[in-house]
């Protein structure tokens, strides 16, 4: 997984509350076991229109918002079915930190699993990002995991609150495979003595 540090990018506003994974990866995508290839078709029913083609009023359809990397969006992100291809659509199409005042909790630790960081803050902060990146298209926000903040230039600075093992891991772009590989030698040393105190196993 990819290490998260700081991220120095622009950020897209998405006006929507209640974005479930549906909206974000519809049900037909879903037959991949893949990482990679979902992020054309993340928001696909509000990013096309029914003859596949991009809808021009879409966020990020928007030519001012390409290559966004940060998403500000409306409360209980990533609500309603398990799908951790939600997470993958994302990041593969270039989406590493999302920034709202809620989440949904199965989303949520999808993201950190996946190299994406979930931010929440109060509703007034979130309004005052998603007014300067709509005000200010090519602004660059910078997230800066470490110090844990939020800032543009010096409009303003905002903190958030992150769990500290989740800090860590995405740190150092710790997975769960890579948090169990990091035992590596005991797991090696483990599977040695019970060849040897049971070679029948």
């Amino acid at each position: 997984m990819e290490k998260f540090t700081k991220l120095a990018a622009r950020a897209a506003p998405l006006e929507m509350i209640n974005v479930d994974t549906d909206i974000i990866i519809p049900k037909q995508f879903l037959k991949t076991v893949k990482r990679t290839g979902l992020g054309i078709s993340a928001f696909y029913n509000i990013r096309y229109d029914e003859n596949g083609a991009p809808r021009p009023d879409f966020v990020l359809n928007k030519p001012e918002y390409k290559g966004a990397s940060i998403l500000i969006t409306g409360e209980n992100f990533g609500c309603g079915s398990s799908r951790e291809h939600a997470p993958w659509a994302l990041l593969d199409m270039g989406l590493r930190c999302i920034i709202a005042p809620s989440f949904a909790d199965i989303f949520y630790n999808n993201s950190f699993k996946n190299g994406i960081l979930p931010i929440e803050l109060p509703q007034e902060q979130v309004d005052e990002l998603m007014s300067e990146t709509k005000e200010n298209p090519d602004a660059v926000i910078e997230v800066d995991l470490e110090k844990q903040t939020i800032t543009r230039g010096n409009k303003f600075s905002f903190s958030f609150e992150i769990d500290p093992f989740r800090k860590h891991c995405l740190l150092n772009g710790l997975d769960d495979i890579g948090l169990t590989m990091q035992k590596n030698a005991s797991i090696g040393s483990f599977e040695q003595k019970r060849a040897n105190d049971k070679p029948w196993l």
